[in-house]
Order: structure tokens, then sequence, then C-alpha cells
């Protein structure tokens, strides 16, 4: 697997790490007070993850670019 395959498969897979946290966070809270608060430190954790993944994609598009 060449540079660039390898580069174009880690960016499909951020994207979608991405869009399963944006999926999570549109589900909601739950009604139940124990789940929200479980649900609101879930939402911390994800939220670290989410600009880590965010942070890590940008870098792989600069890759990408510098090889086209």
């Amino acid at each position: 697997m060449s540079e660039k395959e390898k580069l174009l498969a880690r960016k499909d897979e951020l994207k979608k790490r991405l869009e399963a946290i944006e999926q999570d966070y549109k589900q909601g809270l739950d009604a139940d007070a124990e789940e929200r608060a479980l649900q609101l430190e879930n939402a911390e954790v994800l939220d670290g993850i989410a600009k880590a993944t965010a942070e890590e994609l940008e870098q792989v598009e600069k890759q990408l670019a510098e090889l086209c």
C-alpha cells in the first residue's frame, strides 16, 4: 500500500469516527438523572476524542495535499 493510500484510508477512518461522535451527540440526554450524569461525563471524553480526531484529520489532509 502506498503512502497516499494509507493516508486516504486513515482520512476515511477519522471521518467515520467524527460522524459516529456526532451521531452520539444527536441522541440527546436521557430522562433518568443517573443516566444523564453518565452521559454528561462521557460527553466530556467524546469532546476530547473529537478534538484530537479533528486535529489528526487536518494533519492527514495537509500530508495528502503535499503529495499531490
